[in-house]
């Protein structure tokens, strides 16, 4: 794989990482159904200048529209909340750990889904590190009796599900060009946000520069461009070598919630994203083929 590829993994990596910085930024003015639905919301708009300039065919029909809803609200709009709730009470580093046990969950999720993958006694080795990972984060605010925080790491939790089920969901929708379809699903996850976050939280006032900043960034650049980039590097690079965008993200997000707002950064943090990346290595499995075929030599 050539460098320029490298790169936009990397881009992407911290990018993804940056959001839940921005998450952290967002809360201080609005709600967390708020923050998901303006993400959702202006990702789609980005989606769409994108489909319309390059002049992508788009060819629906209602029942697929009903789907792409029920898609979006859960490949989208309800991760994003889970996230936006849970950092109310937990810091952006650790919402980002949590990120990266998508592909455990995923692995779960798809030994039981019909036509899936099965798991490997590697995978499953992987995921048991996974949830290690989540017990390790959670130690601490079980020492201190926060049940609120523990409550939120739970509730973070939901978000890797929710993408471990519409990975597999995924592929009713393989005739469709990416594109086309992460803007019709960013689409149905507003439709589907927009209501209950305007009825819970009333509509959204901001007056602060850094909440439009980090809108702004959050959904064109971290949402719209990135996906735009994530599905035009995918049949480039492969499904394998795109996924070591998990191994960079919550590393970018433990280090922006430590440096810029400040967030501490404990001993369990670091041991609980070793055992997350232990994890993620064994259900990856390259490095064990790496050491296999080095063993032989």
């Amino acid at each position: 794989m050539s460098l320029k590829y490298w790169i936009v993994i990397f881009v992407l990596g911290i990018g993804w990482g940056m959001s839940f910085m921005f998450n952290a930024i967002l809360l201080r003015e609005l709600g967390p159904l708020s923050v998901s639905m303006g993400r959702v919301g202006l990702g789609a708009l980005g989606c769409w200048i994108y489909v319309i300039g390059a002049r992508k065919p788009v060819r629906l029909s209602w029942r697929r529209a009903l789907a792409l809803l029920g898609f979006g609200a859960l490949s989208y709009a309800a991760p994003f909340a889970f996230y936006a709730l849970g950092q109310q009470h937990i810091a952006s580093g650790v919402a980002g750990i949590v990120n990266a046990t998508t592909p455990a969950f995923t692995v779960i999720v798809s030994h039981f889904w019909p036509g899936s993958e099965r798991a490997t006694l590697q995978k499953t080795l992987g995921v048991i590190c996974g949830f290690a990972g989540i017990v390790l984060l959670s130690l601490p605010v079980l020492g201190r009796g926060a049940s609120s925080e523990f409550w939120a790491i739970l509730l973070t939790v939901c978000a890797p599900i929710c993408y471990a089920f519409s990975v597999n969901i995924a592929r009713a929708f393989r005739d469709m060009q990416p594109v086309v379809l992460v803007a019709l699903a960013l689409t149905g996850a507003t439709l589907a946000i927009a209501p209950l976050a305007l009825w819970v939280e009333g509509i959204p006032v901001i007056t602060r520069v850094e909440t439009w900043a980090s809108l702004a960034f959050i959904g064109f650049v971290l949402t719209s461009a990135s996906f735009i980039a994530f599905y035009w590097a995918l049949p480039k690079v492969g499904p394998t070598n795109i996924s070591t965008v998990t191994f960079i993200a919550p590393i970018s997000a433990l280090l922006l919630g430590t440096w810029v707002l400040s967030e501490r950064f404990l001993p369990e943090h670091l041991l609980g994203m070793a055992a997350i990346f232990l994890g993620l290595l064994l259900i990856d499995g390259r490095l064990i083929r790496w050491l296999a075929r080095l063993g032989r030599a």
